[in-house]
């Protein structure tokens, strides 16, 4: 088995011919009788950075807890790397390659940065491999190398969102499922958590973020989804919406 970084080139330079990872179809999502997601179509390339964006209460991190079968679907089809995954249990997800890293860290407060790191690879046997596998998180995170002892509980909140993204690196995901990994930073923090994210993208990481800092999201990412009420609304290329004067006004301010 390849450590991460080689295996993430590999799929890279395997993406001759683009192709969807994930496609997702009519997919609902509800809170008893209230619809939080309405029946949207979207779907994420492999090797792809896609941006799912919108205000509060769009339906977005729903939409993600639903991929992740956090939540269940209340109707629609989600299929990832060709299989129909609506009514999967979560931990079977994680070990055909989807990870989340959920809005608010998440991480085991009372537990080492090293002990949560390996809980990311709680599903995998290989220990020579995840050995390997923690080296290449502390490379990409030396933050997290130099505290590898400290309590994930004592850590800042950037510290703490480097963790959990350590922490999913460690199932090794084919997809990675990003739930506002913004919120509540500091803006210096905000720059050093993206150019990790940006550097997994750059090795062939396939990618959905969901992200309130539509700005941000929509400059690291090649394609975006916009999202009002719960209904897939306008989507394009990043670099247009960047341009588009709807978005611009009713998402960066302007």
């Amino acid at each position: 088995m390849k450590p991460i970084s080689a295996a993430l080139s590999r799929d890279h330079l395997a993406m001759t011919n683009t192709s969807p990872l994930l496609i997702v179809e009519g997919l609902r999502v509800a809170y008893g009788g209230i619809q939080a997601v309405r029946g949207i179509t979207f779907h994420v390339n492999s090797g792809e950075m896609v941006a799912l964006i919108g205000a509060n209460g769009a339906g977005k991190t729903s939409t993600l807890k639903a991929l992740a079968r956090l939540l269940d679907a209340a109707g629609g089809s989600v299929r990832y790397a060709g299989k129909e995954i609506v009514g999967l249990p979560p931990h079977q997800l994680v070990g055909q390659g989807i990870a989340l890293v959920p809005e608010g860290r998440g991480v085991f407060p009372r537990m080492s940065i090293a002990e949560n790191l390996l809980m990311g690879a709680y599903c995998r046997s290989d220990k020579a491999e995840i050995a390997r596998d923690v080296d290449y998180v502390y490379g990409l995170l030396p933050r997290l190398k130099e505290r590898a002892q400290q309590l994930a509980g004592t850590l800042s909140g950037g510290e703490q969102q480097m963790l959990a993204i350590g922490r999913a690196l460690m199932s090794r995901p084919k997809l990675l499922l990003l739930d506002e990994p913004s919120m509540g930073l500091a803006p210096i923090m905000v720059q050093k958590v993206f150019e990790v994210i940006q550097t997994v993208a750059r090795e062939g990481m396939t990618t959905l973020l969901v992200e309130q800092n539509a700005k941000l999201a929509l400059e690291v990412s090649s394609r975006a989804y916009v999202m009002e009420s719960g209904e897939i609304t306008l989507t394009d290329d990043s670099v247009k919406l960047l341009a588009d004067p709807k978005v611009r006004a009713a998402y960066l301010g302007e």
